[in-house]
């Protein structure tokens, strides 16, 4: 019971809406690496590498917080309480893995989003759960 009183009061920290995000000071995309033919992907409960059919082991690394915009649709029908229109996208890192995100920042417009676009992530409390911790999404948003 003290147990239980206790850790309702512990302080309750932001979490990230997904696994391979690292809210660290800065928050980066968390990733791994097959330590026999070098493919890189997200971290996950992988447990083969899907290039060379190994199963490990992985490195785990971190991954680059800049990108390139490789491909986009802007969308314009959601799910309720979705804001639209917004840029759902694929961003490539310089580890040769392929992210998909929101680009944020930048008008959902084909003439502003040109492919090979330079993109740096970010951060944002997106809601608060049930515990009444901010949950923390990543975004990509045009580097300058």
């Amino acid at each position: 019971m003290a147990d239980t009183a206790a850790a309702a009061e512990q302080p309750k920290g932001p979490r990230p809406i997904i696994p391979f995000l690292v809210l660290d000071d800065p928050p980066y995309l968390a990733g791994i690496r097959c330590t026999h033919c070098g493919a890189t992907y997200l971290r996950s409960g992988r447990v083969a590498c899907a290039k060379c059919g190994e199963a490990g082991p992985f490195d785990d690394i971190r991954l680059s917080d800049h990108g390139t915009l490789y491909v986009y649709s802007i969308v314009h029908q959601s799910a309720p309480g979705i804001p639209v229109p917004y840029v759902a996208a694929i961003v490539d890192l310089p580890e040769q893995v392929a992210v998909r995100c929101t680009i944020v920042d930048v008008r959902p417009d084909p003439a502003a989003l040109p492919y090979g676009m330079p993109v740096k992530m970010i951060t944002r409390t997106v809601r608060t759960d049930k515990e009444g911790r901010d949950v923390v999404a990543f975004f990509f948003t045009p580097a300058s």
